[in-house]
Parts: structure tokens; C-alpha cells; sequence
């Protein structure tokens, strides 16, 4: 029997548009900067299936949500602010809930995680990147990205991350194909552009070790560098190694990344799902 996605919307502005698919325990995903919602698990119905209400939400400025305003910002706070927005919106006052994120999505996770960790069940991390610092080499490569965007639209943006990620030949052609895929979902590329240049210089926390305060159940994916060189692997070990309940979780040598991968990601997390409510009961 097909899942039926009841889709909702969180004002006042910028609104946010998502959905919410299947019953149970709230699991609440969250996405990297310039995907959308379903891009966390890419469609998969396998959690909900297993027995969760999964929430997913287009991030401001990305997919069917509304840009920031002039004096707004797309900065980690304001993203955390907006994820409570939705926690208020679609979950009961008190209620615990699971939390995931991939990139943007895991950071702005732990971020709120770290202003409300009495409200959680459990953490995944997916795929995160930033440690503690901001580079200025990692600025130029964003400020670049943001460039051919504004400039080359859809095909400069695809033809920039080809040419400077570095991408193994063995992916290149798919990473490229959702890459494009993924952008001729987004209404407002304008607002990427902002985006693109002030997310990485928003620190969602200051120091890897507050991450030691979270004593709850996590798990992190990581990704080997060959097919998804933008998500090190030694990031997500960081932070496996700083969560102190943390699992650490990957695909096998050779594939496609656990993160690119709906259904095993799905079932990953409702594996660690399944042990983080029963540890709390």
C-alpha cells in the first residue's frame, strides 16, 4: 500500500514548505545546501515503512521555501531557528523526537541538538564538514560555486563543481547528473546564490568538543573520498569520536556513498532508530 506524503507549511516568513510521510515516532531530516527535502533519503519510503513519521522540509531559499528577507540571513542560527519552527509546527510540546541531517542539514542538526538535547531521542550525522574552522580556501571554492551560478545558471553552476571537486572518473557522470537534477528543482536560484556565499561562513558551533556534551544515541555516515570528495572521511570520524554514544557507519569499498544510496540509508537509520528509542525507554 503506497505512503500518502501529507505536505505542510511553516510561517510566518520565510515560509517553509514539506511533508511528512508515515506514523509513528517523528523522525525530522534535514537537507544539504542546494538540495531539497528529498534529497536526504532520495525517496526512499523504507523508514517510514519501518514505522516513523518522517518530516522533511525545504530549507529557506532552497526548493519550494521562501528566500530569506533583506535583513535575514541564511546563516546557522537563522536555520536552526527555522527547524524549530517546524519542531513547533508539525510535533506535540515536549515530545522527543529523532534528528538527521546531511552537510548544512547534519550541522544545522547538531547545532540544535546542542540548544536542545533534552528534546531528542537520538542524532545522525550525515556527511558533515565542517570542523570547528573556516578556511579561506574553502571560501573561494563556495564564493566561485556562488559565481557560476549567478553567472552560468543551472550549467554553470554543474560545469564548476566538475571542473573543482575533483570527483573520481568512476562517478563523475552520476554525481554530475544529480548534481543537475537536484538544481532544476529550485524555485529561487537567487537565493542559492546568497546562500552559496553565506552559509560557509556561518559557524553552526565553535569548537568540535562541545559535540562531548551530546550524550545521546548517534550515529555518523561517512563517505570514502573517491566518489564524494566534498564530504571527507575524516570529518565524519571526528565527529564519531567527539559524540560520546557515537556509531560509525559506512558503505562498503566500491560503492556509490551510503549517503547517495535511499533504501540502505533508510534502513541504516531505521536500524539505529529502532535502538536509540529502545535505549530510551
Amino acid at each position: 500500500m503506497p505512503l500518502e506524503g501529507r505536505r505542510f507549511m511553516v510561517e510566518p516568513a520565510p515560509q517553509l514548505r514539506g511533508e511528512e510521510v508515515g506514523e509513528g515516532p517523528a523522525a525530522i531530516l534535514c537537507h544539504g545546501i542546494t538540495a531539497t527535502g528529498r534529497y536526504v533519503l532520495h525517496g526512499s519510503k523504507a523508514l517510514p515503512r519501518a514505522g516513523h513519521a518522517v518530516i522533511t522540509y525545504d530549507a529557506r531559499g532552497h526548493g519550494e521555501s521562501d528566500p530569506a528577507g533583506a535583513e535575514q540571513s541564511y546563516g546557522y542560527p537563522e536555520l536552526v531557528d527555522d527547524l524549530e519552527r517546524v519542531v513547533e509546527e508539525r510535533l506535540d510540546p515536549g515530545e522527543r523526537f529523532l534528528l538527521g541531517g546531511h552537510s548544512m542539514g547534519a550541522h544545522t542538526a547538531v547545532a540544535y541538538a546542542l540548544r536542545h538535547p533534552e528534546r531528542l531521542s537520538g542524532l545522525a550525522v550525515i556527511g558533515p564538514t565542517y570542523l570547528g574552522t573556516i578556511k579561506p580556501s574553502s571560501l573561494e571554492y563556495w564564493d566561485g560555486l556562488a559565481a557560476a551560478l549567478e553567472s552560468g545558471g543551472v550549467d554553470g553552476f554543474v560545469a564548476y563543481i566538475g571542473e573543482r571537486q575533483g570527483i573520481d572518473p568512476r562517478w563523475r557522470d552520476s554525481v554530475l547528473r544529480f548534481t543537475r537534477e537536484r538544481m532544476l528543482l529550485q524555485r529561487h536560484p537567487e537565493a542559492l546564490v546568497r546562500a552559496l556565499r553565506e552559509v560557509p561562513r556561518s559557524q553552526p558551533f565553535d569548537l568540535l568538543d562541545e559535540l562531548r556534551d551530546l550524550d545521546l544515541p548517534a550515529l555518523v555516515v561517512a563517505s570514502n573520498d573517491e566518489a564524494d570528495p566534498g564530504h571527507p572521511y575524516e570529518a565524519a570520524v571526528a565527529y564519531a569520536e567527539a559524540l560520546p554514544q557515537a556509531r560509525l557507519v559506512s558503505e562498503a569499498e566500491g560503492e556509490s556513498p551510503l549517503a547517495w544510496q535511499g533504501g540502505k540509508l533508510s534502513r541504516a537509520l531505521a536500524g539505529f532508530y529502532a535502538e536509540a528509542l529502545s535505549s530510551a525507554r
